[in-house]
């Protein structure tokens, strides 16, 4: 109780000071405020459990004092001080929030007893999210770092949550994750990271196809003032940044080959040198990787390091497509629908049966990005309480039997050219949503569009 802190809002200098120097004298700390702006100051800077509060104010009235206290400061407990027997603002305060009243002219005694059962509920209060914070904190986490959990239901993604918290009990161990874009390998790499010991260093996730390639080196290993033409400063590069954390590499099979020996060696001695530096910097970082590519075909045409693979997978996980796992479709959907009904303050509508069944026959080039994209843009165009498969893309209905058509054998780098002129189509040529809804940032689509020498109007 006497660690609790106490603020008194009265306009009356004599009452504040004296219900000071009594709380004080019973081991409270005390602050005191005569008019509302003064008193808001105060909780903003200062930690605040109790307010004792006049009914009467200037600016503005105590009740207006207590609505604002209950949407800015929830967590701070109101005891009312009103004028006898006004029993209607005694209600109208309990309504809006107050825990207790007082009425003047009080005694000391009053005081103490209002102060006690508030106090009790404090402590109480206190426990409770102590207790809540150490069973949840992992999952507190975890929800808070994408805006999303990982929604399943499929044999396919429990195995991949069972994988992944495997790979957080070793946190020395480097992991590969594999899957197509929009799949979900960043959310499995922040899993990794948060749930392990290196949870209170940083995660920095780079996008090795984002990334020009004159400027790797220097992005990676940093480098010093006056070592290159540019090079007003000194810089630290990303593997000195993330000491004691975890580094991200997505699309890492876009990594250039000469690079992919520099990381190899990183991996092998824990050391780095930044350009224009002959000191070595002891490093402790651990390397999580993904990738959409089949790095193996990638391996016998020379494009990717062999001895790189060995070294990033000694724990791979794949996540299927969600096309091969359909059972996730459903849990996904109403996942979604109940975060854009808060979103965009709507009522979460039903949702008709064949929406299920429709979907679960498309395609899902874009996986679950796609998939959440489909059901925001349904929550947006829906006029009524309920989603039929009418407010999703007609084009979606038309599409999937041309692309699966087209996809007649397992070669990823033929089904890379169909999917990127599907979404190029989809979109009529805008190449940013296109690479939205490939899952890519704009600049990788273009990469893809020069590779495969893909020309639009």
């Amino acid at each position: 109780m006497s660690k609790l802190t106490i603020l008194v809002l009265d306009d009356e200098k004599r009452i504040t000071d004296e219900l000071k120097e009594y709380l004080e004298h019973r081991k409270f700390k005390v602050y005191t405020a005569q008019k509302p702006s003064s008193a808001f100051e105060l909780m903003k800077s200062k930690r605040i459990d109790i307010l004792l509060l006049d009914i009467r104010l200037p600016e503005i009235s105590g009740l207006e004092v207590l609505k604002k206290i209950k949407n800015l400061f929830p967590k701070i407990e109101v005891i009312m001080i009103t004028g006898h027997g006004n029993m209607e603002i005694v209600i109208k305060a309990m309504r809006l929030g107050a825990i207790d009243f007082l009425n003047k002219p009080f005694h000391h005694l009053d005081v103490k007893i209002a102060i006690e059962r508030t106090s009790k509920f404090v402590e109480l209060q206190n426990e409770l999210t102590v207790s809540n914070n150490k069973n949840s904190l992992i999952s507190q986490e975890l929800e808070q770092l994408l805006d999303k959990k990982l929604i399943g239901e499929s044999d396919a993604i429990k195995e991949v949550l069972k994988i992944t918290m495997r790979a957080t009990e070793f946190d020395d161990v480097n992991v590969l994750i594999t899957g197509e874009s929009g799949t979900g390998k960043e959310i499995i790499a922040r899993l990794i990271h948060y749930a392990s010991v290196r949870k209170k260093f940083g995660f920095y996730p780079v996008n090795c196809s984002a990334v020009p390639d004159t400027l790797m080196e220097s992005e990676f290993f940093g480098h010093k003032k006056g070592s290159f033409t540019g090079a007003f400063k000194d810089k630290k590069g990303l593997f000195e940044l993330t000491h004691q954390g975890t580094l991200f590499l997505d699309e890492i099979s876009d990594m250039p080959f000469a690079l992919q020996a520099k990381l190899l060696r990183v991996i092998e001695d824990k050391k780095i040198k930044k350009i224009g530096d002959d000191k070595e910097i002891e490093i402790d970082v651990r390397i999580v990787a993904a990738t959409n590519k089949d790095i193996k075909m990638l391996i016998k045409k020379n494009e990717f390091r062999l001895d790189l693979y060995h070294r990033m997978n000694t724990i791979e996980i794949n996540i299927l497509p969600l096309r091969e796992r359909t059972d996730d479709i459903k849990p996904l959907i109403l996942h979604f629908v109940e975060e854009f009904s808060k979103k965009i303050k709507k009522i979460v509508p039903k949702i008709d049966k064949k929406v299920f069944e429709i979907l679960k026959d498309y395609s899902f080039p874009g996986n679950i990005r796609e998939l959440k994209n489909l059901v925001e843009r349904a929550m947006i165009i829906s006029d009524n309480n309920a989603l039929t498969i009418d407010d999703f893309p007609i084009t979606f209905k038309k599409k999937r039997t041309d692309v699966i058509t087209k996809i007649r054998n397992l070669n990823l780098i033929d089904n890379e050219k169909i999917l990127v002129r599907e979404a190029l189509f989809e979109t009529k040529n805008n190449r940013t949503h296109a690479a939205k809804l490939l899952g890519l940032s704009r600049f990788a689509l273009i990469r893809r569009m020069q590779k495969y020498e893909i020309e639009v109007d």
